[in-house]
């Protein structure tokens, strides 16, 4: 089938992973946690920094608390995308968010996870530039050569991601056999941002530094 491009959407997608119940931080769902000086729930920061690198349309998984993330953060321009499968793991948001952006004209979809509140714009916009100046399919964010987030996925590899992700796995393998290929792109984003997650109370410091920052 052929897409057009819409007025309000660009040839990479944004898809940001905001599912998560936060076990480890006793059950408070990431998405809903104040981040910066004015409290604002994380999920907000991550999909403005979608936004911001030019990403278009930004689909948002929510699975806890999604009634409260609903009412409670503002995503303008956002799509948001029901999991009801999130404890399941990583996996299962990945699948649901590729599938809403099946109908849509993207011919890849950036990958964010809502949890690192330390990658930014600038980070983003340097993975999504890998599709359309290197013409890469699959692209992954470098930390000093540490491969992390964000990461890429073109059309033609969604179906193979989405079969791939099980439990907290994403797309994980795919990426290391294209790794082992030569066939991922590797785009270095250490000096602009850190890939930090926010998983136990002890992290929670993290929510106070914000994106585009390096380490």
């Amino acid at each position: 089938m052929n897409r057009k491009i819409g007025a309000t959407e660009s040839p990479v997608a944004g898809l940001l992973l905001a599912a998560g119940g936060g076990r480890r931080l006793g059950g408070r769902a990431k998405a809903l946690l104040p981040a910066g000086p004015d409290g604002r729930p994380l999920v907000e920061r991550a999909a403005a920094a979608l936004r911001a690198a030019g990403c278009a349309p930004v689909h948002v998984v929510l699975g806890a608390a999604e009634d409260a993330v609903r009412e409670a953060a503002r995503l303008p321009g956002c799509v948001p995308v029901s999991n009801p499968d999130w404890a399941s793991g990583m996996g299962s948001s990945l699948r649901a968010g590729l599938a809403s952006l099946e109908p849509t004209a993207a011919a890849a979809a950036v990958v964010l996870l809502v949890d690192q509140p330390r990658i930014g714009s600038a980070a983003v916009a340097r993975v999504a530039a890998a599709y359309g100046t290197r013409g890469a399919e699959l692209a992954a964010a470098t930390y000093d050569g540490v491969r992390g987030h964000p990461v890429l996925l073109g059309r033609r590899r969604w179906a193979e991601a989405a079969a791939g992700a099980t439990g907290d796995r994403g797309a994980r393998d795919l990426l290391a056999a294209a790794a082992r290929r030569g066939a991922l792109a590797l785009v270095e984003c250490g000096d602009v941002a850190a890939p930090d997650d926010v998983d136990t109370p002890a992290d929670l410091a993290l929510l106070d530094a914000g994106g585009d920052a390096p380490r």
